[in-house]
């Protein structure tokens, strides 16, 4: 519904041509996002139904295989490999149906080829899963018929990713393929010996080592279920809630449709991890308003594709890659949502900043509220409707806590019935005073905002689900998301129906089928944005498989230890590279994957034999991050173009532009990797949180300030040098704290185990470790190992009266992070290393000795630089106030209002 809604609200104002392109109309847009989303094709009568029937069919199946039911029924248990292999069959079925093989294909009908292909590169997944027994009995030996599989099924995943992903995906896959056999025939740096085809073709197709490996058992498992969650709640309408709501409370501000896009992009960023769509659903009412506004055609895409970017970045849904971390990082997904989130916050909180720099700058004034109220009945009402939201969401919380504690094992059917009935009071509220439709809005006035608030509240129910389940229940992602979308199946179906009958208006038989059409409609526009993720994730898997057989991966390091000299910086800045140069072809999913399996553990080891701590979570953030910028960056960033389909400015300007704005999403990696804080690792209170947001916060503020060389009006040199000294402190106090106080200090190596038991909670524990590699090498290094969090007592019992002995919870501790550690007298050292644990992960290696503990030193808070960073930027801030009247205003003080105008494509 907000899809559909947006691009008719928007197809008028969109006619003709701008200066740089055709601007696209309703049917042109929902091409262009199928093109890039859903496939291309819509081929009518049977064919389509079948289309429809299978994409809903494959919904229903991940429901089933993410839901508990299986193992309460005791029918339909699938284990990893069996639910990989049908999620890759329908998968490519449905993109050689939906996927046209070329640009001039046609898109009403299904050819006969692609019928043969569909079918034969289905039967070739799904032969893995009915196999299953034979393949189990002969492993290393594979037969005929399982070479011709492999063979015919390698060859039709690189032609499904040709089509659904683009070429660049599928010629990077032939490469590594291509280097499998060619490794004698390789430079020395990165030589290897070479496979047979058979071998090649076993390990790729027959095993979890390649296709059907991490990567498509993260998308059967995870990608899934969110991407499900995220089209159904698009189709009950909440993405132009999320919209609505952004243009009620930001409408009347300087520069109101740019920030309203940036809100509203944050907002649909909880639940969407498409950028093209993103671009699409928001951009159709916020980039024809921002250049109304003044900010012109290429400034307006710009913002809109930087503002719906960054919803991969934001929790708690985040992009698909966020999934992979819980497997290649090994922390749950909830600690994840909780490194990742101050980060997204800063970064848009930055591009609301930024609009309202350029705004500044092009002299564009507020818009006309729609209703005049003073200053003291702003407050009041803003007053009572922060605190009654509070109350309210505090409130479900303690009844839901209270259910729980007291249902016993009724608790799941008593928070039900309560989620139930908050659900039901929630859509009568709504439906007995507004009538907002959430598939048209006029957007000439400002709406009020309570009145547009309170019209979607229900909306808000399965986010909040999935949060609950997530940070408090403490579930898996897939089992969190589960039940965040049944809660929201139930929405879709009854939510017409409930309406129609509070305002007594229309027939309930037509509401009930409308929203039976909504549900079948989201079931299959979830699983058709699925297909290229299927077919990429799988790709991917030959990449991973390929890295895996020749051993590539190990020799990555001695190879950018080479390229960057040892230099951590010179390591991220080469890694920032590759990302981007694979995102101007690769998908974010892929790209993560490729990236983290190469060099992730590269920046690690490399860093910790220099003797520094980044914890790992920090790396697979950094690649995650630059992974996002493809889909802004020119020559193919696809966000950039959907933008500048609906702008009807040259794309490849957009894009630059959108790179510029999205330098402070940039330079946000590189700080967190120094400084972890950011990342709320090794952050001991709530005081310290919202200290270390506000410094994060305002010093990117600064840097937006710096780059766009505007505060309040255009920057002077040495002001511009005082806003870099006072973002650095902001960014990094450590800078000259640690040149002052040492930030460790030496403990010997046989407290290691009451250390690992007193730790604090979100703490690191640091280790000096030294041994000799198996290539013979002596090796010193620092490693920081994420430990477990503290045992508690489980709820309803009491904390036991003493406290538990440090050293046995420290050995616990140690063993849950996957290391065992045996002490010696005064030497400690690395006994085992469980395979794939966090310890082995951080380069932990077995064999070890450790030589040391390092322990934070006692010394002033690392946050007093603070203070003369806030100091420089405040005295920065004040004078430049002195010169407003001066400049006579913002928009004379400019110099260039003409030149912004004309540069933006006005």
């Amino acid at each position: 519904m907000a899809k559909q809604g947006a691009a008719g609200a928007g197809s008028g104002a969109g006619a003709g041509a701008g200066p740089g392109g055709p601007v696209l109309d309703e049917a042109g847009l929902q091409q262009l996002v199928a093109e890039a989303d859903t496939g291309g094709r819509k081929p009518g009568g049977v064919v389509e139904q079948l289309l429809l029937w299978v994409a809903v069919g494959w919904s229903l199946f991940q429901l089933w295989y993410a839901s508990p039911l299986p193992f309460a029924l005791g029918v339909g248990v699938l284990n990893d490999t069996e639910a990989r292999s049908w999620h890759l069959a329908i998968g490519l079925f449905l993109a050689f149906l939906a996927y046209p093989a070329f640009r001039s294909s046609s898109r009403s009908r299904v050819p006969l080829a692609d019928w043969v292909l569909a079918i034969v590169a289905g039967g070739c997944a799904a032969y893995i899963a009915l196999a299953a027994g034979g393949l189990a009995m002969r492993p290393g030996q594979p037969s005929g018929t399982d070479i011709v599989v492999a063979s015919i099924g390698l060859l039709l995943v690189l032609e499904a990713t040709r089509r659904a992903v683009g070429w660049p995906m599928a010629a990077l896959a032939l490469i590594f393929i291509g280097y499998i056999f060619l490794g004698p025939y390789m430079p020395e740096a990165i030589q290897h010996k070479g496979a047979s085809l058979n071998r090649m073709l076993s390990h790729q197709w027959l095993t979890t080592e390649g296709v059907f490996g991490v990567a498509l058992g993260v998308s059967t498992a995870y990608i899934f279920i969110y991407v499900l969650f995220g089209a159904l709640l698009d189709r009950i309408g909440a993405g132009n809630y999320m919209m609505q709501v952004s243009f009620a409370l930001l409408g009347h501000l300087r520069g109101g449709p740019a920030k309203v896009a940036v809100v509203s992009s944050a907002l649909n960023g909880l639940v969407s991890g498409s950028s093209v769509s993103n671009v699409v659903s928001g951009g159709i009412f916020t980039i024809p308003m921002m250049k109304r506004a003044g900010y012109g055609g290429i400034k307006a895409g710009a913002i809109e594709t930087s503002s719906s970017v960054n919803g991969q970045i934001m929790p708690p849904v985040m992009g698909a890659a966020a999934f992979l971390m819980v497997e290649y990082v090994g922390i749950p997904y909830s600690e994840i949502v909780r490194h990742a989130f101050l980060p997204a916050v800063i970064s848009y909180i930055s591009l609301f900043y930024i609009v309202h720099i350029e705004a500044l700058k092009l002299g564009i004034e507020p818009m006309t509220s729609a209703r005049e109220r003073g200053f003291g009945s702003t407050l009041i009402a803003w007053g009572l409707g922060l605190t009654g939201s509070v109350i309210a969401v505090t409130l479900i919380y303690w009844a839901a806590l209270g259910a729980r504690a007291l249902a016993g094992d009724a608790a799941p059917w008593v928070m039900g019935a309560l989620l139930g009935g908050l659900y039901v009071a929630a859509v009568v509220f709504a439906a007995r005073r507004d009538e907002v439709d959430f598939a048209s809005f006029d957007f000439e006035v400002q709406p009020q905002t309570w009145p547009t608030v309170r019209a979607g509240l229900d909306f808000l129910i399965p986010i909040g689900v999935l949060v609950w389940c997530l940070m408090v229940e403490d579930l898996s992602p897939a089992l969190a998301a589960f039940w965040a979308t049944a809660v929201l199946l139930a929405m879709i179906v009854t939510r017409p129906a409930l309406v129609a009958a509070v305002r007594g208006r229309g027939a309930l038989g037509a509401a009930w089928r409308r929203g039976l059409v909504d549900l079948r409609e989201g079931l299959a526009t979830g699983a058709r944005n699925m297909i290229g993720i299927a077919v990429a994730t799988a790709t991917a898997g030959i990449i991973v498989g390929a890295i895996t057989l020749t051993g590539i991966g190990l020799m990555m390091t001695e190879f950018v230890e080479l390229v960057s000299g040892g230099s951590l910086v010179l390591m991220l800045l080469f890694t920032a590279f590759v990302c981007l140069v694979l995102g101007m072809g690769v998908p974010t999913t892929a790209n993560y994957i490729l990236v983290a399996t190469l060099m992730a553990p590269v920046i690690v080891e490399l860093a910790a034999q220099g003797g520094l701590v980044i914890p790992l979570i920090a790396v697979h953030l950094f690649v995650f991050y630059f992974g996002i910028m493809g889909d802004i960056t020119p020559p193919v960033g696809l966000a950039s173009f959907a933008a500048a389909a609906i702008s009807g400015e040259d794309a490849i300007k957009t894009g630059l532009q959108g790179s510029v704005y999205a330098l402070r999403t940039v330079i946000l990696p590189f700080v967190f990797v120094y400084n972890p804080a950011l990342l709320l690792i090794g952050v001991d209170s709530w005081a310290e949180i919202a200290l270390i947001a506000l410094a994060g916060t305002v010093a990117s503020m600064l840097f937006a300030a710096i780059t766009m060389n505007w505060m309040r009006v255009r920057l002077r040199v040495w002001e511009w040098l005082a806003l870099v000294v006072a973002m650095v402190l902001l960014f990094r106090p450590d800078v000259v704290w640690d040149a002052i106080y040492p930030e460790f200090e030496n403990r010997p190596a046989s407290e290691v185990f009451r250390i690992a038991g007193e730790l604090p909670e979100g703490r690191l524990l640091v280790l000096r470790i030294s041994g000799t590699t198996i290539e013979g090498d002596d090796v010193s290094k620092t490693v920081a190992l994420s430990l477990p969090d503290r045992p508690r007592p489980a709820a309803g019992t009491a904390a036991p009266a003493d406290p538990p002995d440090p050293v046995a919870l420290g050995r616990q501790r140690l063993s849950q992070a996957g290391v065992t550690l045996t002490g010696l007298g005064d030497r400690v050292q690395v006994a085992a290393v469980r395979f794939g644990s966090r310890a082995k992960r951080q380069g932990i290696e077995q064999g070890f000795d450790v030589s040391g503990v390092l322990v934070h030193a006692d010394r002033p808070s690392v946050h007093w630089p603070y203070l003369p960073a806030f100091l420089l930027a405040g005295l920065v801030w004040w004078l430049q106030g002195r010169r407003l009247p001066a400049a006579g205003g913002p928009a004379r003080g400019a110099g260039s209002l003409g030149d912004g105008r004309a540069a933006s494509g006005r």
